[in-house]
């Protein structure tokens, strides 16, 4: 028997009983012929509040048109992050590692709640890479995950820098050798743009190794957030 590319999401939209469904739906721009095709979650969990899925927004309209050209109805899900550079150090850092629980389980609730037929979970720092992976073995779907990417190198002093040197330079500004206003320029051009910390810490191993497992396409984990081959790669996912 043939695999049904809608076999979750016709309980939804299908027949005259789901008109009122289809009817909000179609008051947020979508038209009786997307409501024909196969509903795929493409979930992110961009923030303004930290660089490492900041730039998942604008990275999630190039997979939706991936699906869209593949011949299926996209639809966003937005879920929070925590970013642990920014918060290490108070008690925020205590909302990381529970951050990564309420992120899956949001994209559960999603991904059950609105009878996906399949999920692109985009990712992007310690937490939300995990979370993604545990979301879709959790839903049983046809799915995905995509990094975000990392982020750039800074410049400082002809060098290329990265939040651990800034790290680095709190301790050399306690010990007296470096100054308020050089600890200043350097935090200053550390971290240029968006995309997760620049280093082979959690989130570029985790990128790495859901390459490894098969979970995200190959060669995604290498290309950094501001990369721009990486507008195309993420086309990719949503032809898939």
């Amino acid at each position: 028997m043939a695999f049904d590319p809608r076999h979750r999401s016709h309980v939804l939209v299908d027949g005259p009983d789901r008109a009122p469904s289809r009817a909000m739906l179609k008051s947020i721009g979508y038209t009786s012929d997307d409501l024909k095709k196969p509903l795929v979650m493409v979930a992110h969990e961009w923030i303004g509040t930290m660089p490492c899925n900041f730039s998942q927004r604008a990275l999630a309209q190039h997979v939706m048109q991936g699906i869209r050209d593949a011949g299926g109805t996209p639809m966003e899900v937005n879920t929070i992050s925590i970013s642990d550079g920014v918060t290490m150090g108070t008690e925020g850092m205590k909302a990381s590692l529970i951050s990564r629980e309420l992120i899956t389980d949001s994209i559960e609730l999603c991904g059950v709640g609105y009878a996906f037929d399949a999920a692109v979970v985009i990712v992007g720092c310690d937490k939300t890479i995990p979370a993604g992976a545990m979301a879709l073995a959790r839903l049983n779907i046809p799915g995905i995950v995509l990094y975000s990417g990392s982020i750039a190198p800074g410049q400082f002093q002809d060098h290329d820098v990265t939040i651990q040197d800034v790290f680095e330079g709190v301790g050399q500004h306690a010990a007296g050798n470096m100054s308020d206003e050089e600890l200043e320029a350097l935090e200053n051009v550390a971290c240029p743009a968006a995309g997760a910390c620049g280093a082979q810490y959690t989130a570029n191993t985790m990128a790495t190794v859901l390459e490894f497992c098969g979970i995200s396409p190959m060669g995604s984990a290498t290309s950094g957030a501001t990369d721009l081959g990486r507008k195309t790669l993420a086309s990719r996912p949503g032809r898939w």
